[in-house]
């Protein structure tokens, strides 16, 4: 069984409608789209449905608004607390305001989103419904609804609609993907989504029939241009060429990682503060004093299968990668994995690159250099049997230590898999003077440009280098099928 954090982690049942792409958004480069409304078919009536997955955890969060200014906007966002919050101002007056009681902190999960409004409805409660994966809100620490006929400034004329941000400063960090807008109905979320029957887990279906309105539109990020038009990023697929404009966003953050198959990131919850994470939870940047150590570990763990993935790392100080048991996690915050593996009870595999750009095997009490050298810039490679035990790397495409993948040999000490095993990366070295180092892990959707295009066996991943036959991409689809 997969580890998985808690939450909707997307379809992997291997019928039923798929989602190809999805957009990550990166908070610290102010990535958003925009597009001005015409004229809407109805401007109190009107439904948004997404699918999203969060990287940016803990901070303040916007995920699509309508922006005039303080006293005149519209914005839906994940505040700092953790809550789901919706608020409008018209000339200062607060018109709406709901904020859950329930907080969505999950980095490995994608949550669907349904936010369905109809202001001319004679009860209040029922003129703003929330809904996430299917189910309806009802618990709510702010509940003001807008009065009868009351517009809403992200549906009018004229006005800009947003989605990644809600101020020039609150930005999205994650993954949206099937962003949904219906102008002029208030649609319940089966319109866009069901419960598998066979796993419960709420699934999307084609939205392709629903009827949109003049200002509504579809965003399935199946282009890869800049331009608002229908080959760019914020392309509308519903027919209304209701394009957005692109900002700061390139084909790069067109991403595989969807509802309907869930990628492993590195998870900002179980990260040290010496780890700064960005790009999807993809990229983490390493910097502490000499003897201070850090380690992010990712968000799907295995006890079964082979699993495979890639690490470009950018030289700074020394940086072990591989995997550990779920149990000796905790203790590697503050040490060395390097000095940890003489334990004999240590259950771990790892390659470290140290100081002198030496690759060297880390494994259960053992620790020995492996002959070769590393280059910054390079791709790592990472391949891990968990169903004997064994792990094995690659530099730029080329085993490390020389042998043969398929002899199930290893100079590393095989680890008896009786727990869960995480990917990881750790950080740190002695000496004097600040330690750096950043690593931008591929388990399948990259965050960095790679020169070619390999998926595995099941046709999953997107990698730089062949994917070691036998080996999978460690996304929900695969574990479904091999974890």
């Amino acid at each position: 069984m997969p580890l998985i954090l808690p939450g909707n982690v997307g379809s992997a049942t291997a019928g039923g409608f798929n989602v190809d792409n999805s957009l990550r958004f990166n908070s610290g480069s102010s990535d958003y789209l925009n597009k001005t409304n015409g004229t809407p078919t109805n401007n109190d009536i009107c439904t948004i449905s997404l699918w999203t997955k969060l990287s940016t955890i803990g901070t303040d969060t916007g995920l699509f608004s309508e922006h005039t200014d303080g006293n005149n906007r519209f914005q839906f966002s994940n505040p700092t607390a953790g809550y789901l919050s919706l608020l409008q101002k018209n000339s200062g007056t607060t018109q709406i305001s709901i904020a859950t009681n329930r907080v969505f902190r999950d980095p490995s999960a994608w949550y669907h989103i349904v936010l369905a409004i109809d202001t001319t409805n004679g009860t209040a409660a029922n003129r703003v419904k929330l809904y996430i994966n299917g189910v309806q809100e009802t618990s709510f620490q702010t509940e003001t609804y807008p009065d009868q006929n009351t517009d809403i400034r992200f549906n009018s004329d004229g006005l800009d609609q947003e989605i990644g941000r809600v101020t020039a400063s609150d930005y999205f960090g994650g993954y949206m993907s099937e962003i949904v807008f219906i102008d002029g109905q208030q649609l319940a979320p089966t319109s866009f989504g069901e419960f598998d029957s066979d796993s419960g887990i709420w699934k999307p279906i084609n939205v392709s029939g629903l009827t949109f309105g003049d200002n509504g539109f579809y965003l399935e990020y199946k282009g890869s241009g800049t331009s608002a038009n229908s080959s760019g990023l914020g392309a509308d697929t519903s027919g209304n060429d209701n394009h957005f404009t692109v900002n700061n966003l390139t084909a790069i953050d067109q991403s595989i990682d969807t509802c309907t198959n869930n990628f492993a990131t590195m998870n900002p919850l179980d990260t040290n503060s010496n780890h700064t994470l960005s790009e999807g939870n993809l990229k983490t940047v390493y910097s502490a004093a000499a003897g201070t150590f850090g380690v992010t570990k990712g968000t799907i763990g295995v006890s079964a299968g082979k699993w495979y993935w890639e690490i470009k790392y950018t030289y700074g100080n020394a940086g072990q990668f591989g995997v550990f048991e779920v149990n000796d996690l905790d203790t590697l915050n503050t040490t060395d994995i390097f000095s940890a593996a003489g334990n004999s009870t240590f259950e771990g595999l790892a390659w470290r690159i140290d100081t002198s750009n030496n690759i060297k095997e880390v494994g259960v009490g053992q620790s020995a250099d492996s002959g070769l050298d590393f280059t910054s810039g390079a791709i790592l490679g990472i391949a891990f049997d968990a169903d004997n035990g064994k792990f094995y790397g690659f530099k730029n495409g080329a085993e490390i230590t020389g042998q043969d993948i398929g002899a199930g040999t290893s100079l590393l000490t095989a680890v008896t898999v009786s727990d869960f095993y995480l990917p990881f990366v750790s950080n740190g070295d002695g000496g004097s003077g600040t330690k750096t180092g950043t690593s931008e892990f591929n388990f399948g959707s990259p965050s960095f440009a790679i020169s070619s295009s390999n998926a595995d066996a099941n046709g999953h991943g997107n990698f730089e280098y062949a994917v070691p036959s036998g080996y999978f991409a460690l996304c929900s689809k695969n574990l479904a099928e091999y974890g």
